[in-house]
C-alpha cells in the first residue's frame, strides 16, 4: 500500500471516529432529544418557545462582560494611578523595581479605594436589585452607566469635551449631563492622561535636579567617564526613603481626584 492510500485511509478513519463521538451520546441518552440543552447553571433553548428579546439581552450582557477590562482601565481612576506610578519608577531610575505586577496590583487596589462610592452606588442600585429580579437587565445597565458618568463628569475637563464637538461640528449642550457617553468617555481619557503627565512632570523635578548636581560634581572632579546615573541612584533612593516617598506620592494621587 503506497503513502497516498495510507493517507486516505487515515482521513477516513478520523472521519468515522469524529462521527462516532457525535452519535454515541445520542444513542446512550435517547431521552435527551428535546430542544433544550442543559448546562451547569445555564439553559439554552433552541426552537419553539425561545424569546428573541431574551437572546438579545444575553448577547448584550456577554458584550459588556467582554468590554469589562477596557471599562475597568479607561473609565475609572486606574489609568491616572498607573501612569503616575510608572513615572515615579522612571524618575527614580530603578528600571523594573518595583515590577510591573506590583505597580498594576497597587494601582488596582488604589482604584478600588477611589471608586468605592461609585461601586457602592452600582451595587445598591444595579447589581443587588438585578440579582433580586426587581429590575430588568437594561435598567441595571443604565444604572451602571449613570454611576460611571457621575464619576467621569467630576474629573473631565470642558475643553476636552469641546474638542469632540468641534471635530463633529455639533453644538455643545448647555449641561454636562446632556453629553452623550461616546463623547464623555474619550474626553475623560484625555483628561486623565493630561493630569497624570502633569503629576509625572512634578515628580521628575527633584530627581532631575539631583542628577544635574551629581553630574556637575563628577565633571568638576574630572570623572567624566563615570555615568552620573550610577552615582545618583543611591542618593535618589536615600532621598525617596527619607521623605517617605511612597506615602507622599500615594497621597498626592488620591487628592488629585475631585470628590
Amino acid at each position: 500500500m503506497d503513502a497516498l492510500s495510507l493517507k486516505k485511509l487515515f482521513k477516513l478513519t478520523k472521519f468515522f471516529g469524529v462521527l462516532a463521538l457525535l452519535i454515541l451520546p445520542a444513542l446512550a441518552f435517547p431521552q435527551a432529544t428535546n430542544s433544550s440543552v442543559a448546562l451547569p447553571g445555564m439553559s439554552i433553548n433552541f426552537g419553539q418557545g425561545a424569546n428573541l428579546v431574551d437572546s438579545i439581552e444575553i448577547l448584550l450582557l456577554f458584550t459588556i462582560i467582554t468590554l469589562a477590562p477596557s471599562i475597568l482601565i479607561l473609565c475609572t481612576s486606574f489609568t491616572r494611578i498607573l501612569i503616575v506610578l510608572s513615572f515615579m519608577r522612571q524618575a527614580i531610575g530603578t528600571q523594573n523595581m518595583p515590577p510591573n505586577q506590583v505597580l498594576v496590583g497597587f494601582s488596582l487596589f488604589l482604584s478600588m479605594f477611589v471608586m468605592q462610592p461609585t461601586g457602592e452606588r452600582i451595587y445598591n442600585k444595579a447589581i443587588q436589585p438585578y440579582m433580586q429580579k426587581t429590575i430588568a437587565t437594561t435598567v441595571a445597565i443604565d444604572e451602571i452607566t449613570l454611576a460611571l458618568r457621575s464619576f467621569m463628569q467630576k474629573q473631565v475637563r470642558k475643553a476636552d469635551i469641546g474638542l469632540f464637538y468641534d471635530v463633529t461640528g455639533k453644538t455643545a449642550p448647555n449641561t454636562i449631563d446632556d453629553v452623550p457617553i461616546h463623547y464623555l468617555i474619550p474626553a475623560f481619557i484625555i483628561s486623565e492622561l493630561k493630569t497624570s503627565f502633569q503629576i509625572g512632570f512634578l515628580l521628575y523635578i527633584p530627581f532631575l535636579i539631583l542628577d544635574m548636581v551629581v553630574a556637575s560634581v563628577l565633571m568638576a572632579m574630572g570623572m567624566m567617564m563615570l555615568p552620573p546615573v550610577v552615582v545618583s541612584l543611591p542618593f535618589k533612593l536615600l532621598l525617596f526613603v527619607l521623605v517617605d516617598g511612597w506615602q507622599l506620592v500615594t497621597g498626592s494621587i488620591l487628592r488629585s481626584f475631585n470628590p
